[in-house]
C-alpha cells in the first residue's frame, strides 16, 4: 500500500481554472444518487489545472473536471490525473476521487499538457489578466462514491483570483472528448491558493 498522509490533506500551489456550460445530455457519468445543477437544461463543468508545492504536504501535479450538483456549493470530479501514487492513493481510498496516472507537463504558470499510454488528453495555454492584490476565502464540498456510500468531503481554500485566458485542445476520442470543440465560458488564475481538503 501506499503511504499517504491521513485527512485533511493542507496542500498549496497555483491553480488554472476553466468553466463550461454544456448540455446536461451531455455531461460524464455521475456518482449514483448525485444530481447537477441545470439551468436551462445546461450545466456548469469545471477543469483545473493544478500545480501542488511547497509549503503543502505533497508536490505533484493534476488536472480535472468536475460537476456542479445539488447539495449547496459541491461538485463531483468525473475525471482526474495526477503524476504521483501518493496522491492516487490517497485521493481514491480517503476520497473515492477516480484519480488516475498521467504525464503533466506544466511550462510555468502558462502552459500544460496532460497524456496517457493511450494517448493525449488534452492541452491548455493560459494568459493571466487584473487580478486582486488580496487571497480571498472559498468553502465547498466534493461528492464522491466511497465504500458504497455516497460522502461529501469539507474543502476550505485561499487564492488571489486573476481573470485569464485560456485556449484549450481536447482529444474528441479522449476521455474529455465532451469538452472538444467547446470554449469555456471563463477562466481565472488562481494564485498561491492554500487548500485543505477533508476532515
Amino acid at each position: 500500500m501506499t503511504a499517504y498522509p491521513p485527512e485533511p490533506w493542507h496542500l498549496a500551489g497555483q491553480a488554472q481554472l476553466s468553466v463550461w456550460l454544456l448540455p446536461a445530455g451531455n455531461l460524464p457519468e455521475l456518482p449514483e444518487g448525485v444530481e447537477p445543477v441545470t439551468t436551462g437544461g445546461h450545466a456548469a463543468v469545471f477543469t483545473a489545472w493544478i500545480d501542488y508545492r511547497a509549503p503543502g504536504q505533497l508536490s505533484y501535479h493534476e488536472l480535472l473536471a468536475a460537476v456542479a450538483v445539488r447539495g449547496g456549493l459541491t461538485a463531483s470530479i468525473t475525471d482526474i490525473w495526477v503524476d504521483s501514487e501518493v496522491s492516487l492513493a490517497g485521493g481514491r481510498e480517503l476520497w473515492g476521487i477516480p484519480k488516475d496516472l498521467a504525464t503533466l507537463e506544466f511550462t510555468g504558470d502558462r502552459e500544460f499538457t496532460a497524456a496517457t499510454g493511450d494517448g493525449w488528453i488534452a492541452t491548455a495555454a493560459f494568459s493571466r489578466r487584473a487580478g486582486l492584490p488580496a487571497a480571498l476565502p472559498a468553502r465547498f464540498e466534493i461528492a464522491q462514491t466511497l465504500g458504497g456510500r455516497l460522502e461529501r468531503s469539507p474543502v476550505t481554500s485561499r487564492a488571489k483570483p486573476h481573470a485569464a485566458a485560456a485556449d484549450w485542445s481536447v482529444n474528441p476520442a479522449g476521455p474529455l472528448g465532451f469538452l472538444a470543440g467547446r470554449r469555456p465560458i471563463v477562466s481565472a488564475s488562481l494564485r498561491d491558493f492554500t487548500l485543505v481538503f477533508g476532515g
